[in-house]
C-alpha cells in the first residue's frame, strides 16, 4: 500500500542507504541459531501459536528461527526496506507486507506478534500508534525484545541522532492497554557463551 502522507525522518533513514547497509551488515547466519535460543526461552510459556506477525522483519533472521520452532505456523512480516524484504522472500511460506509499520493495517489477528529491536527505532511521538497496532494485531501474545531503560532516553546510533531510543516499552504497553498482562520476561547478554545477543530485555505479554 502506498502512503499519501510525507515519510517521517525515521522512515527515510531505514529505506535509504543506511537501511540497506544495516541489512547487509546483519547477515551472519549464526543469528538464526541465536534467535532460536532466545525465542525458545521467551515462548516457553505459550501454547497454540498457529500464526505469527513480526513488525520490522528485516532479512528474516528472527522469522527463520521461528520457522524452526513453529514449523506449521503461518508467518508474516512488515518490512519497510526493499532490500531486506527481498531476503525475507527466501523464507518458506512467509507473507510480506512491504510498507511502513505506521501504514500497516492488519488483515487479521495473529496468535503471536513480535518486535525485536524495532520499537527502539520508532520516534516517541509515533509510539502510541504503534502500541495500538500491536494490540489490534494480536489475538493473544505479544513478544517485545528491545533495549530497556526505566525512563526514556535517546542514544546516538552509529553517529546518527533521532533514530534510537531506550525506554520501558512493555510497561508503557500495559499502561496504555490494561488488557495486556505480563507472562514472562528475561535478558539476553552479549557475552553469553552459547547464544550471544545484544543486551536485550524481552517481555512476553498476553491479551485478556
Amino acid at each position: 500500500m502506498t502512503s499519501t502522507r510525507s515519510p517521517t525522518d525515521q522512515e527515510r533513514f531505514w529505506t535509504g542507504p543506511f537501511g540497506d547497509q544495516y541489512t547487509e551488515r546483519n547477515s551472519d547466519p549464526d543469528w538464526v541459531a541465536r534467535n532460536r535460543a532466545l525465542f525458545a526461552r521467551a515462548l516457553a510459556r505459550t501454547t497454540g501459536i498457529a500464526s505469527v506477525l513480526e513488525l520490522g522483519g528485516n532479512r528474516g533472521l528472527a522469522l527463520a528461527a521461528l520457522r524452526q520452532l513453529l514449523p506449521a505456523a503461518a508467518l508474516s512480516a512488515v518490512e519497510i526496506n526493499a532490500s531486506a524484504a527481498g531476503h525475507l522472500a527466501a523464507i518458506d511460506r512467509v507473507t510480506i507486507h512491504r510498507q511502513s509499520i505506521l501504514d500497516f493495517l492488519p488483515p487479521s489477528r495473529y496468535d503471536l506478534v513480535v518486535t525485536k529491536t524495532v520499537l527502539i527505532h520508532i520516534a516517541p511521538a509515533d509510539l502510541p500508534q504503534v502500541y495500538d497496532l500491536l494490540l489490534s494485531a494480536t489475538a493473544r501474545y505479544l513478544l517485545v525484545a528491545e533495549y530497556y531503560n526505566p525512563t526514556p532516553i535517546e542514544v546516538t546510533y552509529r553517529g546518527h541522532t533521532g533514530v534510537l531510543w531506550k525506554r520501558d516499552f512493555a510497561g508503557e504497553l500495559m499502561d496504555r492497554h490494561p488488557s495486556l498482562h505480563l507472562v514472562d520476561y528475561g535478558f539476553t547478554y552479549h557475552r553469553d557463551p552459547v547464544a550471544p545477543q545484544d543486551d536485550l530485555t524481552w517481555f512476553l505479554l498476553e491479551k485478556h
